[in-house]
């Protein structure tokens, strides 16, 4: 190859790597796909970055679950709060319950930036499991607020099964009634049939 001929092809391959209109056709169309949190339904009324253990029985220690946000959600419907955490880049839940009038946050020992309590049912991976559960924040500001909103949060759940039990009383008042009189009846019935025998 002589060096013009050189030239030619060096020019010619800067010019097809120049070219900004290069365009590839893609070989499969993909659709967009609507992905649900199931945290629609809800408002965030707490959120902090935090790292969330668990107790492992098995073991006698501590196991680290995940790094992340905590969020407190209460529903817009029912008005209850839930504690919901999710693994930062995975987004994989990894706290996921109710939170309940018997959860009582007590401080770690020899920390105060990090709360323990108990969770009769957390709902990771579909199955509902008892856990003790540990939570560390960044500084004790941060962990005084989490105990505050949990506090508020329990008050508020609190509230709505009070409000929620007059009229479960009054449904149980009148099956024990019920039974009073279906009691009364198979007895009556048992009578009658002992007169006839005799």
């Amino acid at each position: 190859m002589s060096d013009t001929e050189k030239n030619a092809a060096a020019g010619a391959q800067e010019e097809a790597v120049e070219s900004p209109d290069v365009h590839f056709e893609p070989i499969v169309k993909l659709q967009d796909v609507e992905v649900k949190t199931h945290e629609e339904d809800e408002d965030c009324i707490f959120k902090m970055r935090a790292k969330l253990f668990r107790f492992d029985t098995q073991g006698v220690e501590w196991k680290e679950r995940g790094t992340g946000d905590v969020k407190l959600l209460k529903h817009k419907e029912n008005g209850k709060v839930r504690l919901l955490m999710r693994r930062e880049k995975t987004l994989k839940v990894c706290a996921n319950h109710y939170i309940t009038t018997d959860m009582v946050l007590s401080p770690n020992v020899g920390s105060d930036r990090s709360w323990v309590w108990n969770v009769a049912a957390d709902l990771v991976e579909d199955e509902a499991e008892r856990q003790l559960l540990a939570i560390r924040f960044a500084n004790a500001e941060n962990a005084t607020k989490f105990k505050e909103a949990f506090e508020e949060a329990r008050e508020t759940n609190l509230s709505l099964t009070s409000d929620a039990n007059p009229a479960q009383e009054e449904s149980e008042d009148e099956d024990k009634e019920d039974d009073k009189e279906d009691a009364e009846a198979s007895k009556d019935a048992e009578e009658s049939k002992e007169e006839k025998k005799d």
